[in-house]
């Protein structure tokens, strides 16, 4: 069973950079897309950006820029670094694997983050 967790949240202030991992674990016999998705208290959990099975990255208007999606596929892990985190980045983000455009896996807790001074 294929499971991907996600970790490296905190609080950062206004300005400050933050890395957060996804790990995925089971049995994944091909290379596959991967995105990085956030939900802010009281709005829809958004795609904010996304890798590709071929390494073709795509952002968010609100994040590009700033944020840069990149993998270790020996590690099976995913990363999202976080530059010029504003308090509207505030949100708990989930990882999740794509397919055919859409998230595939079900939703486990997340990592918060949180920016504020």
């Amino acid at each position: 069973q294929v499971q991907f967790v996600e970790s490296g949240g905190g609080l950062v202030q206004p300005g400050g950079s933050l890395t957060l991992s996804c790990a995925a674990s089971g049995m994944i016999h091909r290379v596959y897309s991967v995105g990085w998705y956030r939900q802010a208290p009281g709005k829809q959990r958004e795609l904010v950006a996304r890798i590709g099975s071929s390494g073709t990255k795509t952002y968010a208007d609100s994040v590009s820029g700033r944020f840069n999606i990149s993998r270790d596929s020996a590690r099976k892990t995913t990363y999202l670094e976080m530059n010029s985190l504003k308090p509207d980045d505030t949100a708990v983000y989930y990882c999740n694997l794509i397919y055919r455009d859409l998230p595939t896996l079900p939703w486990r807790a997340g990592t918060q983050v949180t920016v504020s001074s």
